[in-house]
């Protein structure tokens, strides 16, 4: 596992081919509000079973959407004493997600062996702050391969780029997705702001969409940025560029 010998470069490369959007062959739909808690999604949301969503927190419209398609939820998040929305068919606890289950948090492992149906493909939707390293890096890859599609909030990206340490920490995650996912969306969040490395911008925080490699029907590289579905957190803050290495030369436009 590359720990502190790891380059600025090599870790820069690493990110961008694990985040790197295509066009899997699918349409992307958009998938709760337009604004902060909707994601775009590929529809592929045929005989999915369910969706494990931690971190509820104020917004339960993307839950709500994926109950419209006969899809129920289940939810976590310590914070909050229940959803916002009464979603159809959803199961809320009140625990945080953590690398492992004690008193007052629970492993996505412990989650998903309790609640999730036997057999049949869900949806991971986790916009955890920062957790989602450590919680991806102790799934054991055959309940990380019951989802089919992958949604993330990923934080923390200047110190994975630029810290040995935090890159170390990530990479178990990050190697995960990368291994048995391909990437199929990224939108920055502008309400997080930036951070200039070496002559480029980079986002702190970014929302990505993965699918589980069995179901890409093509691999060809997204063009343009932002998705006309994409939305900004902060309708009035800055329009956001995805970074040149992660994109390459595809269109930016607002």
């Amino acid at each position: 596992m590359p720990g502190s010998e790891t380059t600025n470069a090599a870790r820069r490369t690493f990110f961008a081919d694990v985040i790197r959007p295509y066009d899997l062959g699918y349409k992307l739909i958009r998938v709760g509000d337009f604004g902060d808690g909707g994601y775009l999604l590929p529809n592929d949301l045929e005989d999915i079973v369910a969706c494990f969503s931690p971190g509820v927190s104020l917004q339960s419209s993307f839950e709500m959407d994926l109950a419209k398609h006969g899809i129920p939820s289940f939810m976590a998040d310590g914070s909050v004493e229940e959803p916002v929305l009464k979603i159809p068919d959803s199961n809320f606890i009140k625990k945080h997600l953590a690398a492992k289950s004690g008193p007052d948090v629970i492993s996505l492992e412990d989650w998903i062996s309790t609640y999730a149906p036997t057999e049949g493909d869900m949806i991971l939707q986790m916009d955890i702050e920062g957790a989602e390293y450590p919680v991806l890096s102790t799934l054991p890859a055959e309940l990380l391969n019951r989802f089919r599609i992958i949604v993330l909030e990923l934080h923390r990206i200047p110190s994975i780029l630029m810290k040995p340490g935090a890159f170390k920490r990530a990479y178990p995650a990050l190697s995960a997705l990368k291994d048995g996912f391909a990437c199929a969306h990224i939108h920055p969040n502008n309400a997080s702001g930036t951070v200039d490395i070496e002559g480029e911008t980079f986002p702190r925080v970014i929302e990505a969409t993965f699918v589980r490699r069995d179901r890409v029907k093509q691999c060809v590289p997204a063009t343009d940025f932002p998705h006309a579905l994409d939305r900004r957190h902060r309708p009035n803050g800055p329009l956001l560029n995805l970074p040149q290495e992660w994109i390459g030369s595809a269109a930016v436009t607002d």
